[in-house]
């Protein structure tokens, strides 16, 4: 486990007030369209190309309108995104000020596969865990926004494929969710809101899926729900629902909550 220090906050009262969210497994802004661009367009994800260039700015334009974005499937820096750091570059771009990655599975050259956080809000505190596996290279971005015995958290993550290691992996991230009155789980967890895994967390934890039905996977033809944001029973919802921007295989998913009336966060 990582843990990154943060500057004193300056704190800014805002009970009550909104909060813009938003969870993105952008696909390293390769921007697949169809199920043989996984086949043609495979050279993408070691090589850099032209198109990314557009992709990323039009993902940053997407973006933009929200407090705080949770990215998946980013790159913190290699040869198929020309070194760029992709959540730093959309940190820029989109106008966020605060923003961290954690790279799950390191490549080399090749590939820097991580989780990203962009966030208008000065987080206290952020730990970077890594989840079980039979294959190393997934994490849980552990994101702490307000006062210590009061914090809002955030889980950022992008789950395994197998079913097998989604189960070890949401069993670890059920113990750190217990942890907190106030929480947001926000993520690719490649898994339906019917699987054995997620109805295991959902009945394990005080968490909930505000809104079903929410297809994000593939873009061009949604008909899976893969993408998720879940909330403790603390926090009151108000709007949740998919962006229909096609700059991924992943459909962004939206939501709008409002802060507990006790509660103060730092920008």
């Amino acid at each position: 486990m990582q843990t990154v220090p943060i500057p004193d906050p300056l704190d800014i009262n805002v009970k009550g007030s909104r909060l813009r969210l938003l969870s993105y497994n952008i696909q390293v802004g390769i921007g697949a369209k169809r199920f043989r661009d996984y086949v043609t367009g495979s050279w993408k994800h070691v090589l850099p190309h032209a198109q990314i260039y557009d992709n990323m700015r039009q993902i940053a334009h997407a973006i933009s309108g929200f407090d705080i974005v949770a990215l998946q499937e980013v790159d913190a820096g290699s040869l198929r995104t020309s070194f760029i750091n992709q959540t730093e570059y959309l940190a820029v771009r989109a106008g966020f000020p605060f923003w961290h990655h954690q790279t799950n599975r390191n490549i080399g050259k090749i590939a820097r596969h991580s989780n990203g956080l962009l966030s208008r809000y000065r987080p206290s505190q952020i730990h970077d865990h890594k989840l079980p596996g039979l294959l190393p290279g997934r994490g849980v971005m552990v994101v702490r926004y307000g006062h210590h015995d009061n914090p809002l958290v955030l889980l950022i993550l992008h789950m395994a494929l197998s079913k097998r290691a989604r189960q070890r992996q949401f069993e670890y991230v059920t113990r750190i969710v217990n942890q907190y009155e106030h929480v947001v789980v926000m993520g690719d967890l490649n898994c339906q809101p019917d699987s054995n895994e997620m109805q295991y967390l959902i009945s394990a934890t005080d968490l909930c899926e505000p809104c079903h039905g929410l297809k994000t996977y593939p873009s061009w033809r949604p008909a899976r729900t893969l993408d998720h944001i879940l909330t403790s029973a603390s926090l009151d919802v108000h709007d949740v629902h998919v962006l229909q921007h096609l700059h991924s295989d992943h459909l962004p998913i939206a939501m709008e909550l409002t802060l507990p009336n006790n509660f103060i966060i730092a920008a």
